[in-house]
């Protein structure tokens, strides 16, 4: 069908703000008036002969190819929605109404721009994700995961990176999706680490084009937003758009809006971890505490007598500590603990724990083991170690232990009487004259 069979009204038609579209049984557009040029960016003669289909999302395709086929059968479509790409490589959201003129062998449809409306349901439905998430993510990284699948539904993503700074340190780190240490770039290739530090620095946002690539259609944009709080910059989102669509200013727009929610939800994740921390870590030594070490006993004992095998405890207190505090000050003081809690870590697997227990009191939990003499090997190898002259601030301090030892199921079957023989261990450790270990039930 020939474009001049519509010519009389096509003067008429192009006053209209919906697009009028005629293709062809090839798919071809074969009319367009004057809006679809507003609406999808290219000029009435580009778009004459050009497939239809070529300018669907890829995503939609499938879906519009079965919607065109039912057309063509005689199924009228009033409110048949997909995606466009628009010349510029953005997307447009459309409603169409569209049916089958059997004289003209012709689809005729009519496009209304709903790109507005769906832009704004889709802010709110992200807002109270992100809001849902801030509430609901056990850590960071569970809610950097679901802000990832929130954002990639808003926009066209490829990569998708989250950079936090840390004001006392003045560095950036890389959490999501992985730790990665920023990569030196020449100025023609862009990576998430340097537009990330680039956004961090400057507080602003940032839109980048990557012009390594020759063709327009394969050209990868980056878009950078800060993470403002009250705080000043705490981070930045980092995205790399999919090789089918570039970002633009209203992709800015949008994905600005929501970093000020994900911005909120990090500092209230942020808190929510300090305070967990705060409950369960000696704040001076960064050790856990009584109350995490006997969560992570009884979960030790509970696993030891399902499989049948072995748990100590190290009970660990240091001799004459308090001559220490009352010759050094308990600055000298806090220093050697801090000193002590680093050097019994050093000794130990990372399956073992050592928690600070209360003053100068230390208690090592020890699993997986075979040997017989391994807990025994473990408070050798700590009292050595100990043994070793502290530097406190240019006062050389050497330091014993006296360390008291009980295993299970041998002394004891429960928490609270394995803590207690191997206190009364350490006890007889102290009596003989410290700086030695000594086992629970051992002859005296």
């Amino acid at each position: 069908m020939k474009a001049s069979t519509y010519a009389p009204t096509e003067n008429l038609v192009d006053l209209l703000l919906d697009a009028i579209c005629v293709v062809d049984t090839r798919g071809r557009f074969v009319f367009v008036s004057a809006a679809c040029q507003r609406i999808f960016g290219y000029r009435a003669d580009e778009m004459i002969g050009k497939a239809m289909i070529e300018m669907v999302h890829p995503e939609d395709r499938g879906k519009t190819l079965q919607a065109a086929a039912e057309v063509m059968a005689g199924v009228n479509k009033p409110h048949f929605e997909n995606r466009y790409l628009r010349k510029d490589g953005s997307t447009v959201h459309i409603l169409w109404s569209a049916r089958w003129s059997e004289d003209d062998q012709v689809r005729i449809a009519v496009a209304h721009d709903i790109s507005e409306r769906k832009r704004s349901e889709a802010l709110q439905t992200a807002l109270y994700d992100i809001s849902e998430a801030a509430h609901s993510a056990k850590n960071l990284l569970g809610l950097f995961q679901q802000v990832h699948q929130v954002i990639g539904e808003l926009l066209p993503t490829l990569n998708f990176s989250v950079a936090l700074y840390d004001e006392q340190s003045d560095e950036l780190s890389y959490p999501y999706p992985a730790e990665q240490p920023p990569i030196p770039v020449t100025h023609a290739h862009v990576n998430a680490a340097t537009l990330s530090a680039q956004v961090v620095r400057s507080g602003k946002t940032l839109l980048l084009c990557d012009d390594s690539q020759t063709q327009m259609t394969t050209t990868h944009s980056w878009l950078g937003v800060p993470l403002h709080s009250h705080r000043g910059v705490i981070g930045a989102l980092v995205m790399q758009s999919s090789a089918s669509a570039r970002y633009g200013e209203r992709d800015q727009e949008l994905l600005q809006f929501v970093s000020t929610q994900v911005a909120t939800a990090i500092e209230r994740q942020q808190m929510l971890s300090r305070l967990q921390f705060m409950a369960q870590y000696d704040q001076l030594t960064q050790l856990p505490n009584r109350e995490l070490l006997r969560d992570r006993l009884h979960t030790a004992l509970a696993r030891a007598r399902r499989e049948q095998s072995q748990v100590a405890l190290l009970f660990l207190d240091l001799d004459k500590f308090k001559q220490v505090n009352d010759s050094l000050g308990h600055a000298a003081g806090d220093l050697l603990l801090q000193g002590v809690a680093q050097r019994i870590q050093l000794c130990l697997r990372e399956a073992d724990t050592v928690a600070r227990f209360a003053g100068d009191e230390f208690v090592v939990l020890l699993e997986d083991f075979h040997s017989a003499d391994h807990a025994s090997a473990v408070a050798e190898k700590i009292r050595h170690c100990l043994n070793q002259p502290f530097d406190l601030d240019g006062q050389s301090q050497t330091i014993y232990p006296s360390i008291g030892i009980a295993l299970y199921p041998q002394h004891a079957q429960d928490e609270q009487q394995l803590l207690q023989h191997a206190d009364n261990a350490m006890y007889r450790a102290k009596q003989k004259g410290g700086n030695r270990a000594h086992s629970a039930l051992e002859p005296e």
